[in-house]
């Protein structure tokens, strides 16, 4: 559970003949989207937040790539004992692989 905290604002001299009280959340607007809708698209600013690996291979790279400079990505990765990282593993499942037809020359 997140608390936002209110703020109150009145303004100190006024022409009206009361007093009165404006209350403001400090909130922004933004957007959302998954990996997956993300591919096709062109971003200027782009947040990542990765609580624990993305699920297939190449996720990361379409997640990654969205953004048209370095400085408009931002990235918050979090490890196995909850704290924020700089690495995540790129998830390849060798199942998948091993399963595959070999290829003979």
């Amino acid at each position: 559970m997140h608390i936002i905290p209110r703020i109150e604002m009145m303004p100190i001299d006024t022409k009206w003949p009361f007093d009165f009280k404006r209350v403001q959340f400090p909130v922004q607007l933004c957007f959302a989207m998954t990996i997956n809708k993300s591919q096709g698209q062109s971003l200027d600013t782009v947040g990542l937040y990765f609580p624990r690996p993305v699920f297939t291979h190449g996720q990361f790279y379409v997640a990654v790539s969205r953004v048209t400079s370095a400085a408009g990505l931002h990235i918050l990765i979090y490890g196995d004992d909850g704290r924020s990282t700089n690495s995540t593993a790129n998830v390849v499942y060798e199942d998948v692989f091993y399963s595959l037809p070999s290829v003979e020359d």
